[in-house]
């Protein structure tokens, strides 16, 4: 896969609905400390590693020929087919664990009031071509161990978009089209429950 270009007003763009649907659904309803919005971070990076583990992909050309049915049907129909088909061939895999990591970040970056920086293809290349010298897991500890790594040297703004960056430039490596899984998953997670049915 061909590196792009992940521009600051799309991904700030992305920011912005990630902390809207988060609201939405009452993840902000008290005052978190960062740790804690960290931690949830890296539980979305070891459910990536345990997709690994378990060998779980995304089926993504049957979730689009799926999708793709142009047949006449109604809004209700539509969205309870959308689920499925997520359910089905995207939930529970790499890639949505680390559209749910991004998700995470993004949130967190609205949240925050924190801009996300412009990440230029050769900076997205060069971060994939990094990550070819470690094994998935070592990868998964690199960017999961960002924060504290960070502490004491770079400021928030720059951790959090440092571990966005470096999250992109993974999925790159792995041949993930992490923009579109981010797209599929926002939109999954609009239809869901207040909190997706957990305590936070």
């Amino acid at each position: 896969m061909k590196a792009i270009t992940i521009k600051k007003t799309d991904i700030n763009s992305l920011r912005d609905r990630a902390y809207k649907i988060a609201c939405e659904h009452g993840f902000h309803d008290e005052e978190l400390s960062n740790k804690h919005l960290l931690c949830l971070v890296v539980s979305e990076l070891m459910e990536a590693v345990e997709a690994d583990r378990k060998g779980k992909h995304a089926d993504v050309a049957l979730f689009k020929e799926w999708e793709g049915n142009n047949l006449p049907i109604s809004e209700e129909t539509r969205i309870r087919r959308f689920k499925q088909d997520f359910d089905e061939f995207l939930k529970g895999t790499v890639e949505e664990e680390l559209a749910d990591t991004a998700i995470r970040l993004l949130d967190l970056a609205g949240l925050r009031g924190i801009t996300i920086e412009e990440f230029p293809e050769e900076m997205i290349y060069e971060s994939a071509e990094l990550c070819k010298r470690e094994s998935f897991t070592e990868n998964i500890y690199d960017i999961s161990t960002l924060p504290s790594r960070y502490d004491g040297i770079y400021d928030f703004p720059t951790t959090i978009n440092d571990m966005l960056f470096t999250v992109f430039g993974f999925a790159q490596y792995l041949n993930i089209d992490l923009m579109w899984h981010i797209e599929q998953k926002m939109k999954y997670n609009e239809l869901r429950e207040n909190k997706h049915g957990k305590r936070y």
